[in-house]
């Protein structure tokens, strides 16, 4: 593959079209193709861009929520699917990569919805799909757990390409498997906003403060670009989630938001930062920087211990029927011509038929 070091990221700090999904695929649209035209060869969008994230369950009891869970498990989007179909188009039209966090739903449960991420190749294939592992704090109300099948990094044009959303960027484990797999650019979805108290009471969880704690810690650690790219709470989305609930203004109001940056592979911040203002922002990437300070600590390579340490990864896709081979259908397929051929087949067998 022919690896351009140097290229420009574009990272989307914006809100989707609250809880519609058709729009807000319309709108990653737009914002792809605004990236492409100014240059960017790798567009990264917000956690579950498409087409809400549920900060509903922080500011009211399930029971108020069933009408939300109902709205969001009939936007969410299949993997392929129609609407995915869409940005990947678009990704191909202008020859980017992209990254795209949605609420994914199954054909296998009307009901169930995933916090999944995808990449989209130049080509427009599906070069990675990843299911959130672990939903965070009140997240599990909405997505159900996903498993390791994600957890991979992609050659790509821009070098070798990792993403975890969210809370994932915390866990040491997961970090660690991108680390393992040589990745250059790492890229961390995260909301707009993500309450944990009602601020009258304590001090709520700093968002942006924790991003750029992780972000910088993982780019130290790695030697790679973090991109991250969060996601932007606009007015309409606030206005709608203030009239759930009596306090949910305030609540929302006193809650501090989160901040789109992209760190290199010393930890420092270099790119500008995006926070209280829709936009995209831009940054270069050198990806031939994260080679220097591997000198100094090469967690998978010369500064580890495998003989010590030993970590292994389930990377197998959980889903919820397996089908084993039937012989007797094979049979009957392979001689549905033949009539002779039932005979041949054991009574009590074509009875289980």
């Amino acid at each position: 593959m022919d690896i351009k070091p140097s290229f420009k990221t574009a990272v989307v700090h914006a809100a989707p079209v609250f809880l519609d999904r058709d729009a807000s695929v319309d709108k990653a649209c737009s914002l792809v193709a605004e990236a492409a035209r100014h240059g960017a060869r790798l567009i990264a969008f917000p956690e579950t861009f498409i087409p809400a994230f549920p900060v509903w369950s922080a500011l009211g009891a399930p029971i108020y929520n069933h009408d939300l869970f109902c709205r969001l498990a009939a936007s969410a989007v299949l993997v392929p699917g129609p609407e995915l179909d869409r940005v990947c188009a678009t990704a191909r039209e202008f020859g980017v990569l992209v990254s795209l966090g949605i609420n994914e739903r199954t054909e296998s449960s009307s009901g169930c919805i995933y916090n999944s991420n995808v990449l989209i190749g130049e080509d427009g294939s599906i070069l990675n799909h990843h299911r959130k592992i672990v939903p965070t704090f009140y997240e599990k109300l909405t997505w159900a757990a996903g498993d390791g099948a994600g957890l991979r990094v992609c050659d790509t044009t821009c070098g070798r390409i990792g993403m975890l959303i969210c809370g994932e960027n915390t866990n040491p484990l997961a970090r660690y498997t991108m680390i393992a797999q040589g990745e250059q650019v790492h890229i961390a979805s995260y909301p707009p906003v993500w309450p944990t108290h009602d601020p009258q009471d304590a001090s709520n969880y700093d968002l942006a403060h924790a991003i750029r704690l992780r972000a910088g810690a993982h780019s130290f650690e790695a030697k790679a670009f973090t991109v991250v790219a969060s996601g932007f709470m606009d007015r309409a989305t606030f206005q709608f989630l203030s009239d759930l609930h009596p306090d949910a203004a305030r609540i929302l109001e006193g809650s501090p938001r989160s901040v789109s940056l992209v760190t290199g592979p010393s930890g420092e911040t270099f790119s500008d930062e995006l926070c209280e203002d829709e936009g995209i922002l831009y940054a270069e990437i050198d990806v031939s920087r994260c080679v220097e300070p591997k000198q100094f600590h090469d967690i998978s390579g010369g500064y580890n211990r495998f003989d010590i340490f030993k970590f292994s990864v389930d990377r197998t896709a959980h889903r919820p029927v397996t089908f084993v081979p039937d012989e007797t259908a094979n049979r009957l397929d392979a001689h549905s011509d033949d009539e002779a051929a039932y005979e041949s087949i054991p009574h009590d067998e074509l009875q289980d038929r």
